[in-house]
């Protein structure tokens, strides 16, 4: 599975939500948020597969390497959240904010990083 993206991100954040910490096998998803329609599939498109979780928005992976891909529901949605983590080209950019930190686990603890911390989304 191959993407193209454009060059500057909307918004980066860590999401501390229930359903990022399920699909990471972690303590959540570092993301940056682009409009849908700068996504530019190169190769691969028929290995990509959605599940849309009983509450929230659908999550996509490749069923080939089981990679996290997109959120925020892609390809219905405005923007999409892409996994910094399936990202091969190096940048320097990072996330500015934790969100949905009222999801942390009691065995948590986040980095004193100085990023903003939202209970839930941005808004």
């Amino acid at each position: 599975m191959r993407f193209e993206l454009p060059d500057d991100f909307l918004s980066m954040s860590f999401c501390h939500c229930a359903t990022c910490k399920k699909i990471s096998g972690g303590a959540g998803t570092a993301s940056g948020g682009v409009r849908t329609e700068s996504i530019r599939l190169l190769a691969g498109e028929d290995l990509v597969r959605t599940y849309q979780p009983d509450e929230g928005s659908a999550k996509t992976f490749c069923s080939v390497c089981g990679s996290n891909l997109f959120g925020s529901g892609w390809p219905r949605s405005e923007i999409t959240s892409v996994r910094l983590s399936a990202i091969d080209t190096p940048f320097d950019e990072r996330p500015e904010a934790h969100i949905y930190t009222r999801s942390l686990a009691a065995w948590e603890t986040l980095p004193d990083d100085g990023l903003e911390r939202f209970e839930a989304g941005r808004g």
